[in-house]
């Protein structure tokens, strides 16, 4: 019965001529979808914070060139390619920041600098020089901590 009736709708010339005019309308993207798509992805970016600098770097960047790509080609694929180069440039320059942070702490200690081990409560560490218990809640993983008491530095997993 599904085969007549497809086959039924293939004879009948105006059936057909409403399905291959609506297929060719090339109001689908447009400048409406790309400012919802980048509407939803900067909710995105917001909604999602990067700790670290790299992160951060590369959603800004990932941003920032999603919205000059789609503004400069008016479609979706300039605002993706945008979006790939900004993120890229973005984690390169995030890793450089990184790195002139780290050099203000020194040189690191041969092997690194040891991590904090888990004082069975989320956010919450144990330094490695003392066992004394430090909320590390607001530091981002890898991040450094300064242990009071030593003043040595250590890293949260």
């Amino acid at each position: 019965m599904a085969r007549a009736d497809c086959a039924d709708l293939l004879r009948n010339n105006s059936a057909r001529g409403r399905l291959i005019s609506s297929l060719g309308k090339t109001n689908f993207i447009k400048t409406s979808t790309l400012i919802i798509v980048s509407g939803i992805s900067l909710t995105c970016l917001f909604l999602t914070s990067c700790d670290t600098p790299v992160g951060q770097g590369a959603a800004w960047g990932a941003a920032t060139g999603a919205i000059i790509g789609g503004a400069a080609t008016g479609r979706v694929r300039g605002a993706s390619i945008g979006a790939a180069a900004g993120a890229a440039a973005g984690a390169l320059t995030g890793a450089a920041i990184q790195e002139n942070q780290a050099a203000g702490y020194g040189p690191p200690p041969p092997g690194g600098f040891p991590y904090a081990r888990w004082a069975g409560t989320p956010g919450f560490y144990y330094s490695p020089y003392t066992g004394r218990v430090y909320d590390l809640r607001g530091v981002p993983p890898g991040g450094l901590t300064r242990d009071a008491d030593t003043g040595r530095l250590f890293r949260k997993p």
